[in-house]
């Protein structure tokens, strides 16, 4: 049995208030030892605390959207991020960054926002989840700008192009694959993926979205990483359990807040 930790989920979200611990339990008899589940809301990061406080294999992050930086109440400090970020299970701040595809919230918000994350998460040394989407360029700028050389954190869901990969990848930065890498219409990620190196490649599932073949088009869950991972497995060429066993210890060494699995 493969021992994987899901990066990004989120086990917060009305579509597992009724069947959460199911949802858990199904992701432990998977292997998945571990599950971070990620914030979106300033606003609702009780609710994703409670999640982690009720499941010992439940880490969480806190941090705001893209898409939610231009809402009400959305636009936090810095310094709110780091007086907020002590709780012992919170491994990182975030998601933050940038989508260009919906302009759910104006790009000036978006820009802040994500700025503010950098400057926390360079204050607190936890690691930076970053969600990018047709911005691959003011990305990469930004990390670069206000990154200080000193930024810790993770591309997640990556779907970009190669050369924001590559930049990433200079800024010490891990690369995270979801289950799109499954998408039959997904070569050109599977060509990245090769070229990853094994010691920066996490695994993750975004549930409730994005479900990967063979359960394309249900909810999402964490358990389902077990598929992303043979697939990016077959990819490097390697076992499960050796990339299992890789990016599990990847994961614990980005986000170091969290207990041995």
């Amino acid at each position: 049995m493969p021992n994987l930790i899901d990066t990004h989920c989120h086990l917060d979200f009305p579509e597992f208030a009724a069947q959460r611990d199911a949802v858990v339990g199904r992701a432990l008899a998977a292997g998945v030892g571990r599950m971070v589940s990620i914030s979106t809301h300033a606003s609702r990061f009780a609710g994703v605390r409670a999640v982690a406080e009720a499941y010992e294999q439940v880490y969480c992050t806190l941090g705001v959207h893209p898409h939610h930086s231009g809402e009400a109440g959305e636009l936090v400090t810095a310094e709110w991020l780091v007086a907020n970020s002590t709780y012992e299970k919170l491994v990182g701040l975030g998601e933050t960054g940038l989508d260009y595809f919906y302009h759910n919230s104006p790009k000036n918000l978006q820009i802040e926002s994500f700025r503010r994350h950098i400057q926390a998460s360079l204050a607190t040394d936890l690691p930076l989840i970053v969600h990018t989407r047709d911005a691959d360029a003011d990305t990469a700028a930004l990390l670069q700008a206000e990154g200080q050389g000193k930024l810790r954190g993770l591309l997640h869901c990556f779907s970009s192009g190669a050369a924001l990969a590559e930049q990433a990848l200079a800024l010490g930065f891990y690369i995270s694959i979801s289950g799109i890498v499954t998408f039959k219409n997904a070569q050109a990620l599977r060509e990245i993926v090769k070229t990853i190196p094994l010691d920066r490649l996490l695994v993750e599932t975004d549930a409730p979205f994005l479900a990967p073949i063979p359960h394309r088009g249900k909810t999402n869950e964490p358990a389902y990483v077990v598929h992303t991972a043979a697939c990016v497995a077959e990819l490097k060429g390697i076992a499960l359990a050796e990339l299992a066993a890789i990016t599990t210890a990847n994961a614990c060494r980005l986000f170091n807040r969290m207990a041995p699995v």
